[in-house]
């Protein structure tokens, strides 16, 4: 099987997770396919492949060598992003892409006329497509996204591992390799069992195009704010109303205009705002707060207390409850001590011809988490791109370029105490 099949194979599977719910996994449907999964890495050959009563994959490609080479992991998630449906997906296969308009839905003679039913992802709006002109590029059919967040991972990780027991001519320690659900409601690296899994570092397979390395993700908290007001009869309410509407405005009007998602890029952090429930007796706001930087992002957590602090003088102390809570921090603080982590991929990348593009992720990873309970866990790509939407679509050439890097990397550590 190769890995398009593989991939193929998986996208049939719906895995959507669901940020409501009170379950691990989130959905039971994640599990039908984390069953197909386990049985398949045992019909690979793999060893120790258990699936824990939450869904948490675990198994083993055993060294070849009595050598004493560090143990590392691969890890991906198999849920996808609630965002889109995940359902029926119908994946295409545009061979040798030529850089034109393509149709994901409709009639192909009437692409050019502009029938309004007809689904088209241009290179207009869709700029990358033209990055990977003479690939074969698997789309969807416009109407879910395609899976390959993070379903190209997986398929990447199973092909390396059947790739070096067809290739025993290279020397390789012992392999985990973990697949998780719930990665993308933020849930994937909480039930992860880091003492079982056993490494001393791993990575996961879930960044973007190729080339893509990330050790630098946002540190991230929830800040829920809740107003009380006062209601009264508006024609008596003359200085004994507490309009919580207005409140709530007044105090989004406090944070920086400039310092939201829509207006930063890079290294730059933010407040955005994610929603607001309001009448005149309360409101609440949900923010996320965002920043790669420690001491800024404190800074910003402390900015939004003390905005609570002053509606509280003007209005009335208890008028305004600011609740901030730290969600996950920047891995980079992890990964700084153990560089050797990063080098091995930049070298695997350069061996493989692939030209590393390291960048901050603005987000956050299971491998951030992770970090943080003791496994070194760095990011790269996976060669998905436009996630979370039915304009996704997989280059056949980066996955396997990304499975040629995992395989890369288990060959270099073999060579890491030499």
């Amino acid at each position: 099987m190769d890995i398009t099949e593989r991939f193929l194979n998986y996208t049939k599977f719906d895995t959507q997770s669901a940020e409501d719910s009170q379950t691990v996994p989130s959905t039971s449907k994640q599990l039908i396919f984390a069953e197909f999964l386990k049985k398949e890495l045992e019909r690979e050959g793999l060893d120790d492949v258990e699936m824990d009563e939450k869904g948490y994959i675990y198994a083993t490609l055993k060294a070849n060598t009595k050598e004493d080479i560090p143990t590392i992991g691969f890890i991906s998630h198999y849920d996808t992003s609630p965002d889109c449906s995940g359902a029926d997906i119908k994946p295409q296969i545009v061979h040798n892409y030529d850089g034109s308009d393509i149709l994901l839905k409709g009639e192909r003679s009437e692409v050019s006329g502009g029938r309004c039913d007809n689904i088209v992802m241009s290179p207009k709006k869709f700029p990358e497509l033209l990055q990977h002109v003479g690939e074969d590029l698997i789309v969807t059919d416009g109407t879910t996204l395609l899976g390959a967040d993070d379903k190209a991972g997986i398929a990447e990780i199973v092909q390396a591992m059947v790739y070096l027991q067809e290739h025993k001519e290279i020397r390789h320690g012992k392999i985990r390799i973990a697949f998780n659900p719930d990665e993308e409601i933020g849930m994937g690296a909480h039930h992860f069992d880091v003492e079982k899994f056993g490494c001393e570092w791993a990575y996961t397979m879930d960044g973007g195009d190729v080339g893509e390395l990330e050790f630098e993700n946002f540190n991230a908290a929830s800040a829920k704010i809740t107003i009380k007001g006062v209601s009264v009869h508006p024609g008596y309410a003359k200085g004994k109303m507490v309009n919580a509407n207005a409140l709530a405005a007044e105090f989004a009007k406090m944070l920086p205009e400039d310092e939201t998602p829509e207006t930063t890029e890079g290294y730059q952090g933010f407040y955005h705002l994610l929603g607001i429930t309001s009448n005149i007796e309360q409101a609440k706001l949900s923010y996320i707060i965002r920043d790669h930087d420690r001491d800024k992002f404190e800074d910003r957590k402390r900015f939004i207390s003390q905005c609570a602090d002053r509606m509280n003088e003007k209005y009335g102390e208890g008028t305004v409850e600011a609740v901030v809570n730290d969600q996950y921090y920047n891995m980079k603080e992890k990964i700084d001590p153990q560089m050797h982590v990063i080098d091995l991929v930049l070298k695997a990348m350069q061996e493989v011809g692939i030209s590393p593009k390291v960048k901050p992720i603005r987000g956050g990873t299971d491998g951030a988490q992770l970090s943080f309970k003791g496994l070194p866990c760095p990011n790269i790509f996976a060669g998905g791109i436009n996630f979370h939407g039915p304009y996704e679509f997989v280059p056949i050439q980066s996955m396997e370029k990304a499975m040629q890097v995992v395989v890369k990397i288990c060959e270099l550590t073999a060579g890491y105490n030499e």
